[in-house]
């Protein structure tokens, strides 16, 4: 089956769409205009720029080359959790975080597929090393913006319970451990969502993609499946420690409440 190539034309025509809601926006007072035209261009600019270094990668497979992309791309990940959050933590460990929880999660999810279930060689090869990868920090980094911000906000809202368990007696951890709870099944909400709707409400990205470039049907299901179980685990591992590491911070060694290592508000 041949793919249909897309003209500038036909890209032009569907970017009418943004130009038209930022229009509504400016009519109707939304504050969202300049936004939705700043987002829309860093997603062409950023795009072609990615596609033009996938072209690149897939002409000259080199491991250097795709460790450091992903490098790259692991560090714009864990600047965009830290710009999430409405309270982070202070110095490097506001970017620290979410930045070690996605290396943990993603990269070693990552990893494992390419060995072990797909079993590529080399198994680096960037045609599914970084696409896989991009998925996975993608929404692992959702994940862990969501938990670290429900963690730090309901320290900074519930400081009087959290000092009270304190005063009773309880651990750092204990005290704590309602609201890591509650953070880590916020950041699980979105993937769980999205493996409970998929196939009925809506068609993940990829397996639509797949169809779109002419693969049959069940393999693009049979990927897609892949696919929301490795997103799934990354991003539950990486919540996990993301929230934990966090919740660690919140406590000095003597079980002190130390919301002084939270900024912004």
């Amino acid at each position: 089956m041949t793919i249909i190539s897309l003209s500038p034309l036909d890209l032009s025509l569907a970017a009418l769409l943004i130009l038209a809601l930022a229009f509504l926006s400016w009519r109707m007072h939304l504050g969202l205009g300049s936004g939705l035209l700043i987002a829309g261009a860093r997603t062409v600019i950023q795009l072609l720029l990615i596609g033009l270094v996938l072209e690149a990668l897939f002409r000259n497979v080199d491991l250097g080359w795709i460790a450091l992309l992903s490098l790259v791309m692991l560090t714009v990940a864990g600047r965009e959790v830290m710009a999430r959050q409405k309270r982070h933590f202070t110095g490097w460990w506001g970017y620290g975080v979410g930045t070690l929880s996605m290396f943990v999660s993603s990269f070693s999810v990552t990893v494992l597929a390419l060995v072990v279930v797909i079993g590529n060689d080399p198994w680096y090869q960037p045609q599914y090393s970084i696409p896989l990868l991009g998925m996975l920090l993608g929404n692992t980094m959702n994940g862990i913006a969501l938990g670290l911000d429900r963690l730090t906000s309901s320290a900074w809202t519930q400081f009087r319970v959290i000092e009270a368990r304190l005063m009773l007696g309880h651990s750092g951890a204990q005290a704590i451990e309602n609201i890591r709870r509650e953070s880590i099944r916020t950041g699980l909400i979105h993937i769980t969502n999205a493996m409970a709707a998929a196939g009925i409400v809506s068609l993940p990205g990829m397996m639509t993609g797949q169809i779109l470039a002419g693969a049959p049907p069940i393999e693009a299901v049979k990927y897609q499946i892949l696919i929301m179980f490795l997103i799934a685990g990354g991003t539950g591992f990486g919540t996990m420690v993301a929230v934990w590491l966090g919740a660690q911070r919140l406590f000095d060694e003597r079980d002190r409440l130390r919301l002084d290592r939270l900024k912004g508000g």
